[in-house]
């Protein structure tokens, strides 16, 4: 995607080096810097406080992690070691464990010796899928953003709202609920999309917004709480997220606020889609609310904001009385009784494990 005019991912590896070059988001939308990662604790690091995030995108650094860790050492002892560092980084999104997982399957069968140049291979493998599986997945959910354009006689702009951060710097390149925006954007519909600021973070504020002004895409930055008055007065048309997990019967477990959304969606007849690649399916669980743990965080980043001055300086203030408490749950989980379909790279597809299945085949006899 773009970045001033110029085509980014990201995370890639230059070639001949043994190091991987993520965007350190935490400077957006106010400072764009490339970073360095050098090891498995690096990679580990960068999960945790969020360099780099986003359930697709930190699957792939956890990935990378891993190839980091046998470029260093290639032992049985340091992949056990890097995986567990690894997989401790961040709880909630299922991609970090599948990526992972196909990471040490993969180099588990090989000789120590061949096992670094391997990893690296299938790091850039996944990355490769991840842009195109978003790329598809985009492609299903623009069908459903034309079809509403038809629907209201291409008169206006159809308007679309989101949560959080589900674009390309969520994923490799193009993005998860954002991806069909772009899809749509780039074939000429006029799409218009209202970007909840989703506190406390504001990653909607920043990061999508940052987005979508660099592709060219109408959209006005909202506060959290506006999307129901919003769905009310019929200025949305449907709403488009992403999921950092999803059940195999349909729940979905993404950014804080969604299940709110989720609910005025469905009080106002709202059209609520989820989208997501099938990595990020959890194939073992059933019950969101009761089996997908869900990240608590440090309350400073409810109690404090970062901004740019005046001056162009960024500063962190304090936004609530000094010794207040604050709780700061990251997720919540949205039941598939709220959600009209799932968008994935393999199509649309009701909320349910049959509609999953239908698109998932071989989940099945798995």
């Amino acid at each position: 995607m773009l970045i001033g005019g110029e085509a980014y991912r990201t995370i890639w590896r230059e070639a001949g080096q043994s190091s991987i070059r993520v965007i350190d988001q935490r400077g957006l939308p106010h400072r764009f810097v490339v970073k360095d990662l050098r090891s498995a604790a690096e990679a580990s690091l960068a999960i945790t406080d969020m360099t780099v995030r986003g359930a697709p995108l930190i699957g792939v650094t956890g990935a990378y992690g891993l190839a980091l860790a046998m470029a260093e050492n290639p032992g049985d002892a340091s992949l056990d070691a890097a995986y567990r560092l690894l997989i401790a980084a961040r709880p909630t999104a299922v991609n970090l464990r599948w990526g992972l997982e196909r990471m040490r399957r993969r180099l588990e069968r090989l000789s120590e010796g061949a096992r670094a140049e391997a990893a690296f291979a299938e790091a850039a493998v996944m990355a490769d899928e991840d842009a195109l599986i978003c790329e598809a997945l985009g492609e299903h959910g623009s069908a459903l953003i034309a079809a509403r354009w038809e629907a209201i006689g291409r008169s206006r702009p159809v308007n679309v709202l989101t949560h959080c951060n589900a674009g390309w710097l969520a994923t490799v390149d193009w993005g998860t609920a954002l991806a069909p925006i772009y899809k749509a954007h780039r074939a000429g519909i006029p799409v218009h999309v209202w970007v909840d600021e989703t506190r406390p973070r504001n990653q909607g504020a920043s990061l999508t917004a940052y987005e979508l002004g660099q592709e060219g895409v109408a959209h006005t930055v909202v506060v959290d709480n506006l999307g129901g008055h919003l769905m009310q007065h019929r200025q949305v048309d449907l709403c488009i997220v992403g999921t950092d997990r999803t059940t195999r019967t349909g729940d979905v477990c993404n950014k804080i606020g969604t299940y709110l959304k989720a609910l005025a969606a469905h009080d106002n007849g709202v059209p609520f889609y989820v989208a997501l690649p099938s990595s990020t399916i959890d194939w073992r669980i059933s019950d969101g609310v009761a089996e997908i743990p869900i990240e608590e965080r440090s309350p400073t980043e409810v109690t404090h904001m970062s901004g740019v001055t005046a001056a162009g300086d960024v500063e962190t203030i304090r936004v609530t009385p000094e010794g207040s408490p604050a709780l700061n749950y990251g997720f919540d989980v949205t039941p598939a009784r709220l959600v009209t379909g799932l968008i994935t790279e393999s199509g649309v597809c009701p909320a349910s494990e049959t509609g999953l299945l239908s698109l998932f085949p071989k989940q099945e006899a798995a």
